[in-house]
């Protein structure tokens, strides 16, 4: 188990690892219509991916603005239906959240209802939102991901730490489809609800 001392911080390269591991693994449904497709829950791979381009923008925005006990009213929309456009919407949110993140000082607060965030917090909430929707929407059109597991890693010991504890040894992409409830592992039943950790770990 790992301990604040030797915690690697979530970073805004592994945004963008994250992000080309999405677009690598959609990218040849992007001929397919996303309308008709399953994403997360209810909503169509279509709204999935809008979602997230949604969030990691709002994201950036949160960090920028730093309000302590809201949203910034602020919210993104595709145009378009093409799958091409959708990853577009996601490319630009992943894109300026990680150029935020890099910009943005360790001393940085913003509001997340889970917690006050600081930029590692908010990158980590942006790799969650890139690959664990990313991996809906790659289900529902037939397809799989497979990101880097060191990504994986660092976003599960990050923002599940008390879940990356009970799945230590496990492949931590599987424990970050578990501790966001979309799988059963084998001594572990499928999580109904749960949380991430925005506020730093200190």
């Amino acid at each position: 188990m790992r301990t604040r001392e030797d915690h690697v911080p979530v970073t805004a390269d592994d945004l963008d690892e994250a992000f080309d591991c999405v677009a690598g693994g959609l990218r040849p449904a992007v001929g397919r219509d996303w309308r008709s497709a399953v994403g997360t829950g209810i909503w169509t791979a279509r709204a999935t991916a809008e979602h997230v381009g949604d969030c990691l923008l709002a994201y950036a925005a949160q960090l920028i603005v730093q309000p302590t006990d809201r949203y910034v009213p602020f919210a993104a929309e595709a145009r378009d239906t093409r799958a091409a456009d959708l990853l577009e919407l996601v490319r630009a949110g992943a894109g300026i959240l990680a150029a935020t993140v890099r910009a943005t000082g360790s001393d940085v607060r913003a509001y997340h209802p889970s917690g006050l965030a600081d930029a590692e917090g908010f990158a980590g909430m942006g790799c969650v939102e890139l690959l664990v929707h990313g991996e809906d929407v790659a289900r529902g059109l037939h397809l799989a991901l497979d990101p880097p597991r060191e990504v994986c890693e660092r976003v599960l010991a990050r923002m599940f730490p008390e879940q990356a504890a009970d799945v230590e040894g496990a492949d931590p992409w599987d424990g970050l489809l578990w501790a966001t409830g979309r799988i059963e592992l084998p001594d572990q039943e499928r999580r109904t609800s749960w949380r991430w950790r925005a506020a730093p770990l200190e």
